[in-house]
């Protein structure tokens, strides 16, 4: 028999075993992919980015910032803020800063209409500009605690540790959907 003392340090570490071995990341195949095969879920209140396949099964989560701490919609140009909607990947290129970048179609239709609106309502100045160039992309070289520290630094993009912006700019091909949520 074993005594009690000892019963609850083993049985948490059986617990964490069983956890971690039971953990599964779906292994991602690098097969001939289109722009449906995968989805890309932004959330930016969990400071993830999360991979689902085709069936809407969940495949891996990475952890990501962004530009403002107050993760509200972008509004305007210059706010620092990471839209919220539905996007694509429009182009993917290598980044001489930010090892990859993957542009999203920020801003679209949707994105005008909540501009425009904001602006007939008077939430923002008459004057603004919509911004864009958003994109999903590493970081600064040897800055990948960032990511760890949640510091967000950017002007409004979502950025990763260069190891999974390399992942992703491999996995997703030009058209992936892209949501962004709060």
């Amino acid at each position: 028999m074993i005594p009690a003392k000892i019963k609850t340090p083993v049985y948490l570490l059986l617990l964490v075993l069983f956890t971690v071995t039971n953990t599964s990341f779906k292994k991602i195949s690098y097969r001939t992919t289109t722009r449906n095969t995968y989805q890309v879920i932004i959330v930016k209140s969990k400071y993830e980015l999360q991979i689902y396949d085709s069936t809407g099964e969940w495949m891996v989560t990475y952890p990501v910032v962004f530009g403002n701490k107050d993760l509200g919609d972008k509004m305007m140009q210059g706010d620092k803020r990471t839209p919220e909607g539905v996007f694509h990947i429009l182009n993917k290129r290598k980044h001489n800063k930010w090892n990859s970048f993957m542009l999203i179609d920020y801003p679209n239709q949707e994105s005008y209409q909540k501009f425009n609106r904001r602006k007939l309502q008077g939430m923002i100045p008459a004057n603004a500009k919509i911004g864009g160039e958003i994109g999903i992309h590493g970081t600064w070289p040897h800055e990948d605690h960032a990511i760890d520290q949640y510091q967000n630094w950017t002007e409004g993009c979502i950025s990763t540790k260069n190891i999974y912006i390399q992942e992703l700019f491999g996995l997703l091909p030009v058209g992936t959907t892209v949501e962004i949520r709060h």
